[in-house]
Parts: C-alpha cells; sequence; structure tokens
C-alpha cells in the first residue's frame, strides 16, 4: 500500500496496532450502542452503512446489534485491525487508505468516527469526496470539533491529532443540509464517549 502522508504510515504501524489495544471494550461497546440509537434518529430508511477508517470495528458491531438488519460495510488502513473487524463477521471489511478514491457501490450513509482528526488537513478533501461519493442519502462525522482548524500535541505526538468544523467543510463545500448534531461529555454517566461531537448530514 502507497501512502501519501505521515499520519497515514503512523496509523498503519506500531501506532495503529497499540490503539487496538486502547480501545477494545464491552463497555466502550455498550456506549457506542448507546449513542448509534441517538445519532441515527434523524436518519430514515437507512439500510447500509459504510465506515471510513473503522479500527476494529466497535461501531460496525455496534450497530449491528442495534439494528441486525443493516448490510455494513467498512475501510481500514491498519491491517491488523482490519483483521479483526473482519473477524466480526458482522461487515464486510477492506484493508485501504481512505485518501484514496474508493469505487464501491454507495449506501445509504456513510460516516468517520475520530478519524478525520487524525488526517492530514490537506489531504482532507479526498475523505471528504468519498463520504460523499459513496453516500446515497446521508453522511455523519463524529470528531473533536473547534471552529478555527487547530493542531494539538496526541499522545506526545505532533501534527497527529487536527481539530477543526469538518461538518462546516461538508456543508459548504458539498451542499449538505445539517439534520441533527450533539456533543457527548466524556463524564456522561449514560454513554460516555471522549468528548465527541457528532452531526448527521442529508444530501440534496
Amino acid at each position: 500500500m502507497n501512502f501519501k502522508t505521515e499520519q497515514e504510515s503512523f496509523w498503519a504501524g506500531t501506532f495503529g496496532k497499540d490503539y487496538i489495544k486502547r480501545n477494545n471494550s464491552e463497555q466502550l461497546l455498550s456506549s457506542k450502542v448507546a449513542l448509534w440509537a441517538r445519532m441515527l434518529r434523524g436518519a430514515h430508511g437507512v439500510g447500509s452503512i459504510r465506515e471510513f477508517g473503522c479500527n476494529i470495528g466497535l461501531n460496525l458491531l455496534a450497530l449491528k446489534r442495534l439494528r441486525p438488519d443493516l448490510a455494513l460495510s467498512g475501510i481500514e488502513i491498519n491491517r491488523a485491525a482490519a483483521d479483526e473487524a473482519a473477524a466480526l463477521g458482522v461487515a464486510e471489511i477492506r484493508n485501504g487508505t481512505i485518501l484514496d478514491p474508493v469505487a464501491d457501490s454507495p449506501v445509504d450513509l456513510t460516516f468517520t468516527s475520530g478519524v478525520l482528526i487524525h488526517i492530514n488537513p490537506e489531504f482532507l478533501e479526498a475523505v471528504y469526496d468519498n463520504l460523499v461519493s459513496n453516500s446515497r442519502h446521508y453522511v455523519l462525522v463524529a470528531e473533536y470539533y473547534n471552529p478555527v482548524p487547530t493542531s494539538v500535541p496526541y499522545r506526545g505526538h505532533a501534527d497527529r491529532l487536527f481539530k477543526r468544523d469538518f461538518a462546516g467543510d461538508l456543508i459548504d463545500g458539498y451542499g449538505l443540509k445539517l439534520l441533527d448534531y450533539g456533543f457527548v461529555y466524556k463524564r456522561d454517566s449514560w454513554c460516555p464517549q471522549d468528548d465527541v461531537t457528532w452531526f448527521l448530514m442529508e444530501k440534496g
């Protein structure tokens, strides 16, 4: 696999494998099921969903527990994580970089969760293109929000975490319509997440 950015190599390598160990728990999975129940309230008639940057597939597993009828697929840059996601047996998983064009058949909803924040800002448009072109109806992003683009240190590494208004980029650049949004605090007693802001948008 050929990479265009340092960030891709970072996540495809050892750091990406270590991330697997930090983000694999039944408690986190239960929290994701509850969150998805909230995030999908405004999305109607969804029968298929694709995740860009699915890691070990916890979001896809949560979606399957919430809606067993869903047809799910995911793309993941780290081979070990992709193998674990595929082993769950709930989704079609492909090992690859989401900076390359994805020409798979469109689905009803595409999404990222904690992924856009790790993309080199100069290549965000490639991921945005994939999110929009692969969706028939809805696009959802669940990321760290900041009104202006900024970079913050990530576990001792520079240029590995970038905050911005990702939804605003998609609304302004692709004509998406905002349907719903929300913030999930890390101290939430019901379904805590890592201070994530999510946005559900619809194609025109």
